[in-house]
């Protein structure tokens, strides 16, 4: 998935000479919580958040000091170095940017153009939807060794049993580096027969693993 499938392409922005009450307002309206900051050829020149706004405001119990620093321009809050990304980028690189320099969005440039923003909460909303977790369903997690063919033995069984796959992620077993964890989505609300298949086949069902049947 590119990120030109989960960005918001309508971008909300201002111009740096905008003032922090223009900022605070259009921020409220919106409920958003990134404000880019362009010029009149729509490049991007800085980044406001919600934070920096916060950071730079006086007490509102300092009513004239206050009133006098909403009128600030943005060019004085703002950030320059902001990170950004391309619309041909994968999702999770830019989750992985995210994650490592722990920022809250990633306005998207093409030639030289502000054209979208995503943000955590597209991040989010985009896994949720990956894995199905917002459609009715059951999840089953499969430990398996390491190797070649597992995940085709998990499917082979699903598929005797007519089972529809909502998703499937594979992550390292922490305690074990020659296993793996197989999380598979069904879209069923009764996997116990499917269990009890993926038992029999010598598989070791992680979860669900109810009392009373076979381990």
């Amino acid at each position: 998935m590119i990120v030109e499938e989960i960005m918001k392409k309508d971008v909300v922005a201002l111009f740096e000479n905008d003032s922090i009450a223009d900022a605070i307002r259009l921020m409220d309206e919106r409920k958003i919580r990134h404000l880019p900051i362009i010029n009149n050829e729509q490049h991007l020149v800085g980044l406001v958040t919600d934070r920096d706004i916060r950071d730079a405001t006086p007490s509102i119990f300092e009513t004239e000091k206050f009133k006098a620093g909403l009128q600030n321009p943005l060019k004085m809050i703002m950030k320059t170095d902001v990170i950004t990304g391309h619309p041909l980028d994968f999702v999770e690189e830019i989750s992985a940017i995210l994650y490592e320099h722990r920022i809250g969005c990633l306005p998207i440039i093409n030639n030289k153009k502000l054209i979208g923003i995503v943000t955590e909460t597209d991040l989010l909303r985009t896994l949720v939807e990956l894995t199905g977790a917002h459609q009715p369903g059951s999840q089953i997690e499969v430990r398996v060794p390491n190797k070649t063919g597992m995940l085709h033995e998990i499917s082979t069984v699903i598929r005797n049993k007519k089972a529809n796959i909502q998703s499937v992620l594979v992550y390292p077993d922490k305690s074990d580096e020659k296993y793996k964890i197989i999380v598979i989505r069904l879209q069923t609300m009764n996997p116990l027969s499917l269990i009890e298949d993926l038992k029999n086949a010598g598989l070791q069902v992680l979860w669900p693993n109810y009392p009373g049947m076979s381990s």
